[in-house]
């Protein structure tokens, strides 16, 4: 496999330290369309204004490579692009079946490339970085800790999108069906095993939420931690004169569909949620904007449901709908959604675990429910109360440029760096 580089020099500027950063992700951080590219790229983009950052990312074969490169280097000293082999259909059923019988999880096999392998062994060992940090724990089995001669070891960091092994476990008792139970059991004990490895031999560990860091410490004690909120580029996301106005009537969901998380809340929407708005307002429009809808989602298409696939700009989408929802029942972590809503000072209603982690306020900038009929209640207020919408929009723009900007969540992970720096 040929790898891809690129290089640029960035000039330091004068009386402000840099420190030399090396990120390792499972896809590139940009072009970023979804939840966890976001996060990568907020945070390299933000960084990259006061250190050097630099990045190896393994590149899907349904990936534009050329066009991740390019938009990396836009903020990165040098970019190392990776050739990975996405098991889909038939081949990951295969590669599930034959990781039941080992001791590994199925994730760890996935990602541990031998080219990938290459790759860090010679940026490790060409230039001395001061951190390293993966972007799963599935990548936390490579040798990370080498350095040029004379050089000090870099510190590694874990950033935790979401606690792995919880996410998988949930899974297994979800119903998806005998096989997929069936895997999902026999995986996340192997999961949480090398996960918590990773915990008690990593230099540092963040996570999206206070949560899921007690979750981690009740597990593995005295882990030296940080909550690096998920953020939003509150710049990017803004309320704009010439964007298109709220139409009155469509609610919207927004994310990668076949994540499970986000498939599974879905289910429960289309199921038991839209059914009583739709008979309740009689004018409500659906609108399901991502990557890789499922047959289960297209199958609802129709002329109140619109299923769009991905789009190049979600702005115009967000702007144009009078609410946003996350009806999610399983995950960790912060979305990306409420965020981005909120960004755009659009109302929400979520359950309470699709805002979990984010300091939200029922009534005051969001409507948290959990069960259908409570949800649909929420949703026909908001659809015959169009100034009840802009007010809890209103907060909720107010909330994000207070607490989740990126320029203010990395300006606290720069100071974690710096505490785990090795002496």
């Amino acid at each position: 496999m040929r790898l891809r580089y690129t290089h640029r020099t960035l000039m330091s500027p004068a009386g402000r330290e840099r420190l030399d950063l090396l990120f390792v992700t499972v896809f590139p951080a940009s072009p970023a369309r979804y939840g966890a590219q976001r996060r990568i790229h907020g945070i390299l983009e933000s960084l990259s204004r006061r250190h050097d950052v630099t990045a190896v990312s393994l590149v899907g074969p349904d990936m534009d490579a050329d066009e991740a490169r390019r938009a990396m280097s836009a903020y990165c000293r040098e970019v190392v692009l990776v050739p990975s082999h996405d098991e889909i259909g038939w081949k990951k059923r295969a590669g599930q079946l034959r990781s039941l019988a080992s001791t590994r999880s199925y994730e760890r096999r996935l990602y541990d490339l031998p080219a990938l392998h290459e790759a860090l062994a010679r940026m490790l060992t060409s230039r001395p970085f001061d951190v390293v940090q993966v972007e799963t724990p599935y990548l936390a089995n490579y040798r990370l800790t080498a350095a040029p001669p004379g050089a000090r070891r870099p510190a590694r960091v874990v950033d935790q999108h979401n606690i792995e092994f919880d996410l998988v476990r949930q899974m297994a008792a979800s119903r998806l069906g005998l096989s997929r139970s069936v895997f999902n059991g026999v995986n996340w004990p192997k999961v949480r095993h090398e996960e918590t490895v990773a915990w008690r031999t990593f230099d540092g560990l963040l996570f999206t939420s206070a949560l899921d860091e007690s979750r981690a410490r009740a597990l593995v004690p005295g882990v030296r931690s940080a909550v690096i909120p998920n953020a939003v580029d509150v710049r990017f996301f803004q309320p704009s004169p010439s964007d298109p106005p709220a139409d009155g009537r469509t609610i919207l969901f927004f994310g990668v569909i076949d994540y499970f998380p986000n498939s599974d809340g879905l289910a429960f929407f289309l199921r038991d949620v839209w059914p009583r708005v739709a008979q309740r307002s009689p004018d409500a429009r659906l609108k399901i904007v991502g990557l890789r809808p499922t047959p289960e989602v297209l199958a609802h298409r129709g002329p109140r449901v619109e299923v769009t696939g991905v789009v190049d700009d979600l702005r115009p989408h967000l702007a144009s709908a009078e609410v946003v929802i996350a009806p999610l029942r399983v995950g960790g972590g912060t979305r990306f959604k409420i965020l981005e809503a909120m960004a755009m000072a659009k109302p929400i209603v979520s359950t309470a675990l699709g805002a979990e982690g984010i300091d939200v306020v029922h009534e005051d900038n969001i409507l948290l429910a959990d069960a259908a009929p409570d949800f649909a209640d929420g949703l026909v207020r908001l659809l015959a109360d169009r100034e009840l919408g802009r007010r809890l929009g209103r907060k909720g723009r107010a909330l994000v440029e207070d607490r989740y900007s990126w320029d203010a969540v990395t300006r606290s992970l720069e100071a974690f760096y710096r505490a785990i720096l090795p002496s």
